[in-house]
């Protein structure tokens, strides 16, 4: 079993909130945390994934939440939403620290009838697929912190061979995949995943019976992953008027399967581009989705920038989701077409700009738009970041540095 670097964080939210959620894409390993804390600190684990759970909880929510006794574990609560009223009922009456951990493969935050019923009583916290670092077995380390601000030459970061990275981006960070050796067998798993999702989960929020354009809509959005977000091009290109498509779209979110990146914005004289990115956050789906053969990338001289791209933003996702800083991330773009594929913002308003290259290689050039953001934001900008597929970190001054990918996966 894989150690998370996000245990430590709901143990404490435990410890002084009524209602913690633990939320995520299916298949993250939520059921084996919860578990796993349940085995080990005396908490009743009850499931919504078993049919007579289930029902019992629809049929009598007050009943059903009346009747639990004691700190209790309660697994895919998005499949029964009018459990969450009675909850804050209870919550109200005792507010214990931990009476109730919940788990979701629905985002809330995108339902809002569910995340406002317990506004000021829960405790959110995002479990994404496992980072890089979690499946390599090293200690707990923030990496997004680490590149917004520490000590960058002070850590030796081996190279990036080039067969370990284009293993880390087809492999993805679902447990189950990440644990199969071949491509045959990882396809077979992607596929029984995508399938399960939009036979239960699809239907579950959307109530949908008719599923065909639901695949091929996650197909084009693959095909885009870390481009901008046109809804206008991917109505024509999908067929599906833009009200359906924004529906379409906005339950993919619910799922964890897409990832819309918005657009920094804080200087009224800058024209930029407001259009968020889009992305499938887990680089092994993309990677399944788009087709992209193992032996070919080994052997070959490039990688896809979109792939690699995607990887370092669910990366990213991951370290974030237990950060000390309170990072924020965006992407920046101007009208005048100066881009940076990642800028983290933190509580001060500082900022740090990330470029992911697929290549081994580094030149001046690769900090031209990370100068650009200096020069434009000279009280805000802390440093430049370039991310290679390369063998060393080096400074190309004083606060722009070019960082081997294989930081997401080295021992600290």
């Amino acid at each position: 079993m894989y150690t998370r670097h996000i245990f430590t964080l709901l143990v404490d939210a435990l410890a002084d909130t009524p209602v913690v959620l633990l939320n995520g894409a299916r298949q993250t390993g939520k059921s084996t945390l919860a578990q796993s804390l349940a085995a080990s600190n005396a908490y009743r684990y009850l499931t919504l994934d078993d049919r007579v759970v289930l029902a019992a909880a629809k049929d009598d929510p007050a009943g059903f939440v009346a009747g639990l006794s004691g700190a209790v574990i309660l697994d895919e609560v998005q499949r029964a939403p009018e459990i969450f009223l009675p909850i804050k009922a209870e919550v109200d009456r005792d507010r214990k620290p931990g009476r109730f951990l919940l788990t979701g493969s629905a985002n809330v935050l995108l339902l809002p009838r569910i995340a406002d019923s317990l506004a000021g009583r829960m405790e959110i916290l995002s479990l994404w697929p496992l980072s890089s670092a979690e499946i390599a077995g090293s200690p707990f380390f923030n990496r997004a912190d680490w590149l917004f601000d520490g000590e960058i030459q002070a850590w030796a970061i081996p190279a990036c061979e080039r067969e370990q990275l284009v293993m880390t981006l087809l492999s993805g960070g679902f447990p189950e995949a990440a644990g199969r050796s071949s491509q045959r067998r990882r396809a077979a798993w992607f596929e029984s995943y995508l399938q399960a999702i939009l036979q239960r989960d699809v239907r579950d929020l959307a109530n949908l019976e008719q599923l065909t354009e639901i695949p091929n809509l996650l197909q084009l959005l693959a095909a885009r992953s870390a481009g901008l977000l046109n809804f206008a091009e991917v109505s024509r290109t999908s067929r599906l008027s833009q009200t359906t498509l924004k529906r379409y779209f906005t339950m993919l979110e619910t799922l964890f399967l897409v990832v819309r990146l918005p657009s920094w914005e804080r200087n009224q004289g800058k024209r930029m581009v407001k259009a968020p990115k889009v992305f499938l956050p887990d680089s092994g789906l993309l990677a399944h989705l788009s087709g992209l053969p193992q032996d070919t990338l080994v052997a070959g001289s490039g990688l896809p920038g979109g792939l690699v791209e995607t990887y370092v933003l669910g990366e990213l996702l991951k370290h974030l989701s237990f950060s000390e800083s309170g990072l924020t991330l965006y992407h920046y773009r101007t009208q005048t077409n100066i881009e940076i594929d990642f800028i983290l913002e933190n509580r001060l308003g500082k900022l740090t700009g990330i470029e992911v290259k697929a290549s081994s290689s580094v030149d001046g050039k690769d900090f031209k738009a990370l100068r650009h953001l200096k020069e434009t934001e000279p009280q805000s900008f802390q440093r430049g970041i370039v991310l290679y597929a390369g063998r060393e970190v080096v400074a190309f001054g004083a606060d722009m540095f070019a960082v081997p990918l294989s930081v997401w996966w080295a021992s600290q």
